[in-house]
């Protein structure tokens, strides 16, 4: 137990630190920028499995700026999941994001993204709070807005969600349970810019599990991204409202 709860500390405190490092950041510049923005995330997520060891993760997200007035950016993401023991799954996929211009910094146009990406994810349990760990690499090539040319970069992600059932021990389809998580983004390699420290969110959520396959959350997200060039930190106050769906196509 006691391992568990240090790992737990150390992991709060791995997502913590980039957050105090933007606000320390931002105190000490005068040239730091914040730009503020109400968007609404409207999200699928599903893993399906077709046999004991393999499955599919397919995702859909409709990104919108002003909540659901503006578009803000469409992301497609799909990859093969492969379970490595009961609790740890590791994903190769593929994902394409389209992002438009939005907020008082906009990019120059539309702009596309191709990206290739490794994932490990662990689930483990402390009493009664569910835990989700997700350590992802990205391989990005990024089109520039008023150019055909691409710019390769890299970027490392950590994630880390706890989840409380509201009624019993465990959350049972048709009853409701609590949601929260944060994850952190990390540029790094050659092509590295000045947003080394590339985002943070933090998210809160109430939410419902339909059946055994489905549950729906319902929350609020703080995200704070800290743009190329080191000045603009956009401040993202977004509602979010996510589908989550599995299916065990090796059973039927």
């Amino acid at each position: 137990m006691k391992s568990k709860l240090t790992l737990i500390v150390l992991s709060w405190v791995l997502l913590l630190a980039p957050g105090l490092f933007l606000n320390t950041a931002q105190a000490q510049s005068e040239q730091r920028i914040k730009d503020y923005n109400n968007n609404g995330w409207y999200m699928y997520f599903g893993d399906h499995k077709f046999s004991d060891k393999w499955g599919i993760h397919a995702e859909v997200q409709l990104r919108r700026h002003n909540i659901i007035k503006d578009p803000q950016q469409l992301l497609i993401r799909t990859g093969i999941n492969y379970d490595l023991t009961p609790n740890a799954m590791f994903t190769l996929g593929y994902g394409f994001i389209e992002t438009h211009p939005y907020g008082d910094y906009p990019a120059a146009g539309t702009f596309p993204e191709q990206r290739i990406y490794q994932q490990l994810q662990h689930k483990s349990n402390i009493a009664r709070v569910g835990l989700i760990h997700r350590y992802r690499l990205e391989q990005r090539w990024i089109r520039g807005a008023e150019t055909t040319d691409y710019t390769y970069l890299n970027r490392a992600r950590y994630f880390l969600k706890a989840t409380l059932p509201l009624i019993g021990p465990t959350t049972e389809a048709k009853e409701p349970f609590l949601a929260v998580y944060d994850e952190v983004f990390v540029g790094f390699g050659e092509n590295a810019r000045k947003n080394i420290f590339d985002q943070n969110r933090a998210y809160a959520a109430i939410g419902y599990k339909i059946s055994d396959s489905a549950a729906l959350e319902f929350g609020y997200l703080n995200q704070i991204v800290q743009k190329a060039d080191g000045v603009v930190f956009e401040h993202n106050h977004t509602l979010q409202v996510s589908f989550f769906h599995t299916l065990n196509f090796a059973r039927q």
